[in-house]
């Protein structure tokens, strides 16, 4: 019964999209994102839905779409780049296998990035997207959330809409980008055009927010708490009082400590004692094994190449209690050395630098650090205009760059280096920064025009039949 409500939902998606055909992609972006694939049962997961649809998103873009206002970019072509050179490494790669498998959907997050800010030509376009990926993140951010207040979840034990450990679902993932569409939900709030921003509207936004914030306290992900920390700094750029802004966002932390389940609690406890946390410890050890490795291996080892890694390195002695709980002595020097191999990375900047060695990291920060410069350019540029048709646009360019430094600030504690919701973020930025520079180049060509066509006078010539005018 399940997959008929899935199948019959995108059938009627599909349907609409057949007459329109942009909104493919954001059909495409909704099985990215929400994997209904993996909630079905078998009618769903027996045919490959994504590939599908991309395929129908290319060719309505291809044979339905007006090219002419499309427009290709210095960040898109370093992410063909940087296709390129992952299809290199793992030709190269030390783990062929491996490599071969997560390479069958990396280049699929990496070809849609690249083609999405084609599309995205207009401000509804731009802002249909931006729903889209709200709406869908949503629907396990909303379902986290209830779960979250009914039970107070654990870590490894949130169950979103279904049991799976992977991709958003996982719960460090989605922690991380629970929190970075948080400034995107607000602008939808206030400056949303498919939605007008009514009462109903706000309503829905800040209960979403609100779920949003319960995601790490559900997954107990301390990477959640470090990006709503950096959210609440972003905060201070624009807010008139920021003492007393800081003032209450203090009060509301202590506030709110009460009411936190005593694991959630116990658990972020160890961002301060990381040395007595054998997780944290494995991670320091993992990212030493990764600068070693790239000394040898410059140009990187290719996709999972972390598993050949062999780990040796000592728990602290800061908190004696859980060597009692593990069973070790801690006077037993020997007892404390642990021994690991097949370690992930743990960090989208080591795994770049693991996996594509320092070409690959240097054209992945190119893309990132390129979206928070030119965020911030059109900041700047439309932060004072008093053009109607351009309020939106500096706002819009906030609430990207703030999430996008969200994610990066994640990305230093989990492995999301390829994540398709980031791309998508990416891509957004991409498609209002040329979407933007096409309307001011316009605007600068229609006055020369105007100029032009009225200063145009007719040619009198004397003719023997009298005077002609041309």
């Amino acid at each position: 019964m399940r997959d008929l409500v899935f199948v019959g939902y995108l059938v009627a998606l599909l349907f609409i999209a057949f007459k329109r055909p942009f909104l493919f992609t954001l059909v495409y972006a909704y099985i990215d994102i929400v994997a209904p694939q993996r909630l079905s049962y078998f009618m769903l997961n027996s045919v490959p839905l994504s590939l599908i649809v991309f395929a129908l998103a290319f060719l309505g873009y291809m044979f339905a779409d007006n090219k002419q206002d499309s427009r290709f970019s210095i960040r898109q072509a370093m992410m063909l780049l940087l296709l390129a050179y992952c299809g290199y490494t793992t030709i190269q790669a030390e783990v062929p296998d491996a490599a071969l498998e997560k390479w069958g959907w990396v280049w699929k997050a990496l070809i849609f990035a690249i083609f999405l800010p084609l599309t995205l030509k207009t401000k509804l376009r731009l802002e249909a997207l931006a729903l889209f990926m709200v709406l869908c993140a949503g629907t396990l951010i909303i379902t986290g959330g209830i779960k979250t207040l009914a039970s107070g979840g654990g870590y490894g034990v949130l169950v979103l809409l279904v049991d799976n450990n992977s991709g958003l679902y996982e719960g460090s993932i989605i922690s991380t980008v629970a929190i970075c569409i948080i400034p995107l939900i607000l602008w939808l709030a206030n400056h949303g055009t498919i939605f007008p921003p009514d009462w109903r509207v706000k309503i829905f936004s800040y209960a979403l927010v609100l779920a949003a914030l319960l995601i790490p306290i559900g997954t107990q992900a301390r990477t959640g708490l470090v990006c709503i920390g950096v959210w609440v700094v972003l905060q201070l750029r624009f807010v008139r009082y920021r003492l007393l802004y800081g003032g209450v966002a203090v009060a509301l932390g202590l506030m709110s400590i009460p009411f936190l389940p005593q694991s959630f609690t116990d658990r972020m406890a160890t961002i301060e004692n990381y040395e007595a946390d054998q997780s944290a410890s494995t991670r320091i050890a993992v990212w030493q094994w990764t600068l070693d490795y790239v000394k040898q291996n410059p140009f990187g080892g290719g996709f999972d190449v972390y598993r050949i890694n062999k780990l040796t390195y000592e728990l602290s002695e800061v908190d004696v209690t859980q060597y009692e709980e593990w069973g070790i002595d801690p006077d037993d020097v020997d007892a404390r050395l642990v021994e690991d191999e097949a370690r992930a990375f743990h960090s989208s900047y080591f795994e770049m630098l693991g996996e594509q060695g320092y070409p690959g990291l240097i054209l992945w920060l190119i893309i990132h650090v390129g979206g928070i410069w030119r965020m911030e350019v059109l900041r700047r540029k439309y932060a004072k205009s008093k053009k109607e048709g351009e309020q939106w646009v500096a706002p819009l360019a906030i609430a990207l760059q703030h999430g996008h430094i969200i994610f990066l600030v994640g990305a230093l504690f989990v492995g999301i280096a390829y994540q398709p919701f980031i791309y998508m973020l990416v891509a957004l930025q991409i498609g209002l920064d040329t979407y933007i520079s096409r309307r001011a180049a316009e605007a600068q060509w229609r006055p020369i025009k105007k100029r032009l066509t009225g200063t145009k006078k007719p040619l009198a010539l004397q003719t023997p039949g009298g005077t002609y005018t041309n």
